[in-house]
């Protein structure tokens, strides 16, 4: 079995309502977090309050006083529809960035990392708290990186609940930003598929290659680009897979797979700086490397996609579900 042209990730369908005509509302914040029914994902850091291993939303009540008054950042990140959550569809959802002594002060905290749901070697967050951390860490780095306004490099407010930025002398808006950002299973003649590890993991680590996309390039072309940078390897015949929001700072990961090129000459080559090693697998041989080797956290883009090809989920050591 190869990623055959037409063969995609599942769709990640949103869990999130994120009620636009809400946000635009002049005090929207100050009214949600008055809203008994309206519930909180504590920030601090690149952590999330949680419980159970699972994101905790707390009413706006139960946080310490002067909570919002001291935050970082604020955000409406709109309603949930998790039909599973705790919370009833509909509920407003806020993302509120607390100092280190506000974090302190809630009791029994249990903290969580979006990289540790999502790259954990048992790691499988619900779709519900992917889409909500993500959503709420992409936006705090934003807020955290736009104090001052790369126009005028005047102090900018936030504005339409978290989600505009306003700089003046001359008026202006700022949004945030989302960088497109590739990765690739590139597969060869025998349909091996290549892997690499990145300089600044375990050597043990493998995983597909992935760079961001340059100005003024097609995402097919930063596919190509991207993985001769990092391999020395010519490919051709990308296609799309699917996507995942990735917001270490503001990334949007698009999957792809890519074909060795017959035409043009390769040679195997790390780039000594990003990628210190590569291996070609095939389906069996990474079967029998699994307790050598560490591949991507389950909730990731990347181990979705190398499952796509392997025909199975890869599980703690060993692979089910295998075709050929």
């Amino acid at each position: 079995m190869s990623i055959a042209p037409g063969m995609r990730l599942p769709p990640r369908r949103s869990v999130l309502d994120r009620d636009a005509p809400t946000r635009i509302r002049p005090g929207a914040i100050a009214e949600l977090a008055a809203d008994g029914a309206s519930r909180v994902l504590v920030l601090n850091g690149r952590s999330a309050l949680a419980g159970g291993g699972v994101l905790r939303l707390l009413p706006a009540h139960e946080l310490p006083p002067g909570a919002f008054d001291s935050a970082d950042a604020v955000v409406y990140l709109g309603r949930s529809l998790a039909e599973s959550a705790a919370e009833p569809v509909g509920t407003p959802v806020l993302a509120l960035a607390v100092t280190d002594e506000m974090a302190a002060a809630i009791a029994g905290a249990e903290w969580v990392s979006l990289r540790s749901l999502a790259l954990g070697a048992d790691a499988r967050p619900s779709i519900r708290d992917f889409e909500l951390l993500a959503t709420a860490l992409a936006l705090v780095n934003w807020h955290a990186s736009h104090g001052f306004s790369p126009l005028t490099g005047e102090p900018s407010t936030s504005e339409d609940a978290g989600w505009v930025r306003r700089g003046t002398n001359p008026a202006h808006d700022l949004y945030p930003r989302t960088d497109p950002s590739v990765i690739v299973a590139v597969l060869d003649e025998h349909d091996r598929i290549l892997l690499g590890s990145n300089a600044l993991w375990e050597k043990n680590r493998f995983s597909l290659l992935a760079g961001f996309v340059e100005p003024g390039e097609s995402l097919e072309g930063a596919v190509e680009r991207e993985v001769f940078e990092e391999s020395g390897i010519h490919v051709t015949d990308a296609q799309y897979l699917g996507s995942q929001p990735w917001p270490f700072p503001l990334s949007l990961m698009l999957g792809f797979s890519a074909r060795v090129d017959p035409e043009r000459l390769s040679t195997l080559t790390p780039d000594g700086e990003e990628i210190l090693e590569l291996r070609w697998f095939s389906r069996d041989e990474l079967r029998d490397a699994l307790d050598d080797i560490i591949l991507p956290g389950h909730s990731s883009i990347a181990r979705a996609i190398i499952e796509l090809w392997y025909g199975g989920e890869i599980v703690d050591g060993s692979a089910t579900g295998r075709s050929r």
